[in-house]
């Protein structure tokens, strides 16, 4: 491998997604973190996502990713020559229109380290086509669970050395349990306890599965309410199942939000009944406040939601499963207090943003030794 000076590093990552998410919450956290810490950092993305967006608005270098899957070849020339000027020692893909095009375009531009980045847990449709994103063209596989991890060394029979899990860090001052909370209006006056869901609107997510456990609970005698934070392509069909259980007064939409950190310590209970997931940021960030969380079996999640230490399980798209948990994190007060007790100590061991850019600097140093 080339090696650089003795100079910061300049880093670039690539997104094609337009959203705003989890995924791409974690690549502007390491962009303004080797920022801070004197790196010089820039980003390709389409001129329509979010995430260019947020590159405009913190004044990051960037260049724009095609969007036009015949411009192709036209797109990776030109990342190329920009990567090429930029100087880019790191250059680290998300998704994957991006490993494709920016990837090749980092080996053309012969870029010293091209790392890819795993978020999900979820299948590989094409593995052997696949295999040339997550091998061939980059050096390094970085995965947000060591779950994902062991996947892809499996599948792709990758060395050990080659992949490493690195969840996302949360900030700890800004996630603390101390601080305002939000105050949500309902529809009509309803009282109960405050479920939660955070993320992205899509089928994976699980909102489905959280209202027939909230119409389980109500069955029971628990009337509980929730707030669904986000936004996403599967809203229109999460509004109609809410309509169609009889709870258009007990569950809210509440959109895209930036105040995370104050709806958290608002809730009665962090609701991730995921069908598929790594480790899911916003688990972290539950844990930081001090938040009970319930979620589901699957993935990477019980590395962080681990069973009576910090938080509940539930076999996932169980929601008879899942009402159970949130009734026991309800009733039990006692346990749940000291679960969110050792939560908050294991995000601040293990889960930070210092340590996720500590970690993340190991693996740079291995192939840029200075």
């Amino acid at each position: 491998m080339a090696t650089t000076s003795n100079r910061p590093w300049r880093i670039v990552h690539s997104e094609a997604s337009l959203g705003w998410g989890g995924q791409e919450r974690r690549v502007m956290a390491e962009l303004l973190g080797f920022r801070a810490r004197g790196h010089v950092v820039g980003v390709v993305a389409p001129g329509r996502a979010t995430l260019f967006a947020e590159a405009v608005k913190h004044d990051l270098p960037r260049t724009t990713l095609a969007e036009n899957r015949w411009a192709f070849p036209v797109a990776v020339a030109s990342t190329s020559r920009w990567l090429q000027k930029f100087q880019a020692d790191v250059v680290n893909t998300h998704s994957s229109r991006d490993g494709w095009i920016v990837g090749l375009a980092a080996r053309l531009a012969r870029v010293p380290l091209v790392i890819r980045s795993r978020h999900f847990d979820v299948p590989v449709s094409n593995p052997w086509l696949s295999r040339h994103v997550y091998a061939t063209l980059a050096d390094h596989l970085i995965t947000t669970s060591p779950k994902v991890a062991g996947d892809f060394r499996t599948l792709f029979r990758l060395p050990e050395d080659r992949v490493t899990a690195i969840p996302t860090g949360v900030d700890t001052v800004k996630f603390s349990p101390t601080g305002p909370r939000t105050a949500f209006e309902f529809p009509s006056e309803v009282g109960g306890p405050l479920i939660g869901i955070i993320g992205v609107i899509r089928s994976a997510k699980g909102h489905m599965v959280l209202f027939e456990a909230i119409k389980q609970l109500a069955q029971h005698g628990l009337h509980v309410r929730c707030v669904v934070v986000g936004e996403g392509p599967y809203r229109v069909y999460a509004e109609q199942r809410m309509r169609e259980l009889g709870l258009t007064d007990r569950v809210l939409f509440a959109g895209q939000r930036d105040d995370v950190p104050a709806i958290l310590r608002a809730l009665d209970v962090l609701a991730i009944p995921s069908l598929h997931e790594a480790i899911p940021q916003v688990g972290l960030q539950a844990l930081a406040t001090k938040t009970p969380v319930v979620a589901s079996n699957v993935g990477g999640i019980p590395a962080i939601i681990r069973p009576g230490e910090t938080g509940r399980l539930c076999a996932p798209g169980d929601a008879a499963s899942l009402a159970s948990a949130l009734r026991e994190a309800l009733s039990d007060k006692v346990a749940t207090q000291a679960m969110c007790e050792r939560g908050r100590s294991l995000v601040e061991r293990e889960h930070t943003v210092e340590v996720m850019l500590n970690r993340l600097e190991e693996v740079y140093r291995r192939y840029l030794p200075a």
